[in-house]
């Protein structure tokens, strides 16, 4: 690379261009997720897996949520994740998948956003920033058929049209815009069905936040590598807001005083849920089923 005298920069660094991504796949193509070696098989548990991430539309705006854990196996590797990021201020990309990868993935994102902005002078189209991240996730796709693939949902204001708009993505970098709402990980099959019967047109944005968690609760209800709110630890999922105002974070105030509703109202409705009590229903279980066994204080013992 040749050095230019007046200005003391590469002339690479002033070819033209407005992409991060081509300039970078050019002038440093070792840092491209796809230029990475490639492996016959890789074990499952190698990296930290996220899911699962859920967003949906309300009456002003985007709601883009997801939970805190990350697996390997079946192990939980972290209970704090972040899958919720703001890709620049009037968009946001969540992220299920290999959590290395992904979040990688949403750093070259923003820098290409922001490239593309300093050298453009204007912001890219909504529809742009999505098809950036579509060209993305496809040179990551021979990772994904190892077994490590990233599956994002990509939100945003769009100014030119005067609402939000949702996408989702395959693995193979397919962008599919989503009416009303969507959801990706290995606990979206559950977040799926309660968006289905919650979502209603019109929403208000406290009645979408609700939405999303409770799809967010049903998911962890029923898939091991969703978290549920963890109360002892006071951890909530990520929530951020998109409108016309752009991004921000739901406040952990808020989150707790929704769960915590949620959680009130749950536990009401099972109040009268039959369970079943050891020795007593299991199939084919021999040992009594009266005179059950009574903790004694130990104060009253003596």
């Amino acid at each position: 690379m040749t050095i230019t005298g007046s200005r003391g920069f590469p002339d690479g660094y002033l070819a033209p261009g407005s992409s991060f991504l081509d300039f970078a796949a050019q002038h440093a193509p070792t840092i491209m997720p796809g230029t990475q070696p490639t492996f016959d098989t890789i074990p499952q548990d190698i990296a930290p897996h996220g899911t699962t991430i859920v967003a949906l539309e309300y009456h002003n705006g985007i709601i883009i949520a997801g939970d805190r854990r990350a697996t390997m196996g079946t192990t939980i590797a972290h209970r704090e994740i972040e899958k919720v990021f703001a890709a620049d201020e009037h968009s946001a990309i969540a992220i299920a998948g290999t959590a290395g990868l992904a979040i990688e993935l949403v750093r070259l994102f923003q820098l290409e956003l922001e490239h593309y902005e300093k050298i453009e002078g204007t912001p890219l189209s909504l529809d742009g920033k999505a098809n950036r991240l579509s060209t993305m996730l496809r040179s990551h796709l021979h990772l994904a058929l190892q077994g490590l693939p990233i599956v994002p949902i990509f939100a945003g204001w769009d100014s030119t049209r005067h609402q939000g708009r949702l996408f989702a993505y395959d693995v193979t970098g397919g962008r599919y815009e989503e009416p009303n709402f969507t959801c990706a990980g290995s606990g979206s099959v559950f977040a799926r069905s309660a968006l289905k019967k919650l979502w209603k047109p019109q929403l208000d944005a406290t009645r979408a936040i609700t939405i999303a968690l409770e799809a967010l609760w049903d998911a962890a209800d029923d898939d091991t590598a969703t978290a549920g709110p963890d109360i002892i630890r006071r951890i909530w999922p990520i929530i951020a807001v998109i409108d016309h105002k752009g991004f921000r974070y739901v406040s952990e105030a808020d989150l707790a005083h929704a769960n915590d509703t949620i959680a009130h109202q749950r536990s009401q409705d099972h109040q009268h849920v039959r369970v079943l009590e050891p020795g007593r229903d299991g199939p084919g279980n021999r040992l009594p089923s009266q005179g059950s066994a009574t903790i004694i204080p130990e104060s009253d013992q003596s």
